[in-house]
């Protein structure tokens, strides 16, 4: 049996303790509100319905762990959200919590090199570790904007956030079909994200749309689409809960055009 690497679980608890950390924070946010309050970034969701969609993906990705699966489990608790009569904030709000709790026990039982199915590359449980993480603290900004709270994000989460987002824009099924991928593709077709309050040097990311594959690269370099803004924010805009302006805290330079249609066809699979 080989023996996980220190680094790797080291970094696999990392993200254990953020989900339990970014749940604890969604919670905390909703206390007091209505279960039938609406949900800006999810047309057509209340809170009853972005709870049970949290705590319904959190059980799933445990289950995909616990069970050391080797293909796609189902997903009817992801999907299949529709509140009961009675939902209540505080129900929901302690079954998320025992949810997260326990996702964050079986990953650390299982440790981050377990082969386990993954929707893409990785394939053990520091994937889901990381994808749940990010799940979570976009879905706790849901929350938060929708009883009118403030909202803030520690500044290595939101950096590995945008890291995971860029990489999974290079995936072939990040985005609907093909001819929506093969669309952004052309001569010249580049942008450049800046996170302006990042640590030096680590802030930066180039994207290259000009052909096969799709890459991306930590550089500083010039491009068609210039991106600035701060860490939160930058993320928040790439998974459509912030608009494409200097006022929401994100400022485009050069084809905005390009910058609004990447970021809606790579963020296609993460929209919700």
């Amino acid at each position: 049996m080989t023996r996980p690497s220190p680094g790797r679980r080291a970094v696999q608890d990392r993200y254990a303790d953020r989900i339990v950390d970014q749940t604890a924070q969604l919670t905390s946010a909703v206390a007091g509100a209505k279960a039938t309050a609406p949900v800006p970034g999810c047309p057509g969701w209340t809170l009853a319905h972005l709870l049970r969609h949290v705590g319904g993906t959190h059980r799933w990705a445990e289950t995909v762990v616990r069970t050391r699966a080797t293909g796609p489990v189902p997903d009817e608790q992801v999907n299949h959200v529709t509140p009961e009569a009675d939902d209540d904030i505080p129900a929901l709000s302690d079954w998320l919590t025992e949810g997260a709790a326990r996702f964050a026990d079986t990953l650390r039982e299982a440790g981050p090199d377990v082969e386990v199915w993954t929707v893409a590359p990785g394939g053990t449980p520091l994937f889901w570790a990381r994808r749940m993480t990010y799940e979570t603290v976009v879905h706790r900004f849901d929350a938060t904007a929708a009883v009118g709270g403030t909202y803030t994000l520690d500044a290595d989460v939101a950096l590995d956030g945008l890291d995971e987002w860029i990489e999974f824009s290079a995936l072939n099924q990040a985005y609907e079909t093909q001819d929506a991928r093969r669309a952004l593709l052309g001569p010249g077709r580049t942008l450049h994200l800046h996170a302006t309050d990042a640590p030096e040097g680590m802030g930066e990311w180039l994207i290259d749309l000009t052909g096969e594959p799709i890459t991306w690269a930590h550089a500083h370099a010039k491009a068609a689409t210039a991106v600035r803004g701060p860490l939160t924010d930058l993320l928040l805009r790439l998974y459509q809960r912030r608009g494409p302006t200097e006022a929401d805290g994100v400022e485009v330079l050069g084809d905005e055009a390009l910058f609004t249609d990447w970021a809606w066809g790579a963020g296609h699979w993460l929209r919700r």
